[in-house]
């Protein structure tokens, strides 16, 4: 049997199949049971957030699609009729397309699919490959080569995320201690020469390896935030930790002081959510709470971090890390509880929702100084900067300059050049040549794109006359390019020899025509070249100019 974990997780007891999957009237009787009694659960709750929590898990279990996936054979539904079951139900899901033409094989290997529980009785154990497989029920003898890839379904890695985390491990639960099986099957596939005595890597382990690497990574972890005056532990041993919000703005402002402060807590943060996910469910019974109240102040700090660096997307940001949490009361001892509220971005980053055209610079620089936590105030900024150059960057593909400088701040501060001061000052200024860069197409007369190509065209020793004619250049080339007619920029013209070559041959005849008798032979080649080359770019990546 296959559960994918990562889209459900169905502790399932050892039932038959009589018992629990191949009813007459339903599919799956038991399914149908557990939502019957959550829904009885649901109505005598009464905390609220706990109810929204199990109506989404309803929602979800109602969503659900399983199957019972079985080899076809002569006589199958006499055979099955004997024993009091319907045969025909299954086997009209297994041959079935859905309205996209997508049969059942397509769709569990889709990780968005209703599709996501699959009990296997003879087919998929073997030339199946499903990645996002991550937990795999064996409850039938196995070996040599039917084992090596029946687990192989599980160890696939994949980029699809569940809670933020790529998977990277999958899970085996074996009912029939298939596994005693492993060392002769590694030996016979996978080792070469090797005999099973030796000593080999085995490919499964326990999962209690999970927990200990779990505690070892968390004791790396709270090492490090020691040695950088950041104490989580006090977030475990008492309750109160969680409504000091003032505390973790603190832990923040030291991490993102230095950027190699900052990425090599990420790192250990990484390692402890990837493994608390690998963990569960188990790790979510009560034995792990203080475990749970770690990995949660580790999330919980990530997720400020987040949040700093996403000041424009502080509510998303918020509910991210909310999920990560469980939205759960962690239990420490026997008394304490630990409350985790949803991280208040607002607190940290108030504010700082900026419009460049409208900021006052001389009033940030003001404001700063009084700043409690001034490593944050330059991380928001820094964030914001970041995030208007890159869209700047793609309106304009001459601003790389501005990238480059922008870097070049960072890396004199990161390299202890400047102070914390000189640093947001710096910050501030390149801001302001940000302000002015932006607004520069309003001064020059042009709309953006026209300053694109105006800014490709220009040469340095022109007359104002001559570079008034570069403008009417610029202008011309892009009316032609995309508003009159006939069409230049058909569609997919960059993927054609001859609509290529008729795009460069338009490229030249309308600046041979427009630019000023400066542009010798030589840069009026190079000059079609750089324009005709940014055209095909944009085509290529779908964006501005492509038809």
């Amino acid at each position: 049997m296959w559960i994918d974990g990562l889209k459900l997780r169905l502790r399932l007891g050892r039932k038959s199949a009589g018992d629990c999957f191949w009813g007459q009237s339903n599919f799956f009787p038991a399914l149908e049971k557990e939502i019957k009694n959550l829904v009885g659960k649901i109505k005598n709750i009464p905390d609220e957030k706990q109810i929204q929590q199990d109506k989404k898990i309803l929602d979800y279990m109602r969503a659900m699609e399983m199957a019972v996936v079985i080899s076809e054979e002569a006589g199958e539904e006499e055979k099955f009729e004997a024993q009091g079951l319907n045969i025909r139900l299954h086997r009209k899901k297994i041959d079935a397309v859905d309205e996209n033409g997508h049969d059942i094989d397509y769709r569990y290997k889709d990780p968005k699919d209703p599709l996501q529980l699959v009990f296997i009785c003879a087919m998929w154990l073997t030339g199946f490959d499903a990645p996002t497989v991550s937990t795999l029920y064996l409850d039938k003898p196995m070996k040599d080569h039917t084992l090596m890839q029946a687990i192989a379904r599980a160890n696939r890695v994949t980029p699809f995320k569940i809670n933020g985390v790529e998977k990277r491990n999958g899970e085996i639960i074996d009912y029939y201690n298939v596994f005693r099986n492993m060392k002769q099957a590694l030996a016979d596939y996978a080792l070469g020469s090797k005999e099973p005595s030796e000593a080999v890597e085995m490919p499964v382990e326990e999962k209690s390896e999970l927990f200990k690497l779990l505690d070892e990574a968390l004791e790396l972890g709270h090492t490090f935030c020691l040695g950088q005056g950041i104490d989580l532990e006090i977030i475990i041993r008492t309750g109160e930790t969680f409504k000091k919000i003032d505390l973790f703005k603190r832990y923040a402002d030291i991490l993102v002081e230095k950027d190699a402060r900052r990425n090599e807590f990420i790192i250990y943060e990484n390692t402890i959510t990837s493994l608390y996910e690998a963990c569960k469910p188990e790790i979510l019974g009560a034995a792990w709470d203080r475990t749970r109240a770690a990995v949660a102040a580790f999330q919980y700090l990530r997720g400020i971090l987040e949040g700093i660096n996403r000041g424009q997307d502080l509510e998303s940001a918020r509910l991210k890390v909310a999920e990560l949490l469980d939205q759960s009361v962690i239990t420490v001892g026997k008394a304490d509880h630990i409350k985790l509220p949803p991280p208040r971005y607002s607190a940290i980053s108030e504010g700082k929702t900026w419009d460049l055209s409208k900021m006052d610079f001389e009033k940030l620089k003001a404001e700063f100084k009084d700043k409690k936590y001034k490593n944050i105030e330059i991380a928001v900024l820094r964030s914001f900067i970041a995030d208007k150059l890159e869209k700047m960057l793609k309106q304009n593909a001459t601003r790389s300059g501005f990238a480059q400088r922008f870097q070049a701040i960072i890396d004199n501060y990161n390299a202890g050049s400047t102070g914390n001061e000189n640093y947001f000052e710096d910050l501030v200024k390149f801001a302001e040549s940000l302000k002015a860069e932006e607004e520069r197409h309003i001064r020059e007369g042009l709309t953006v794109d026209e300053l694109e190509l105006f800014d490709m065209l220009k040469h340095e020793r022109v007359t104002a006359a001559e570079e008034k004619k570069i403008k009417l250049a610029a202008q011309a080339l892009l009316r032609r390019l995309v508003e009159e007619r006939p069409r230049v920029l058909v569609q997919d013209w960059h993927k054609d020899t001859q609509t290529r070559a008729k795009v460069k041959s338009v490229v030249e005849e309308v600046l041979d025509k427009e630019l000023p008798p400066v542009y010798e032979r030589e840069l009026f080649q190079a000059k079609c070249k750089a324009i005709f080359d940014l055209i095909d770019r944009y085509a290529s990546e779908g964006l501005k100019w492509a038809a």
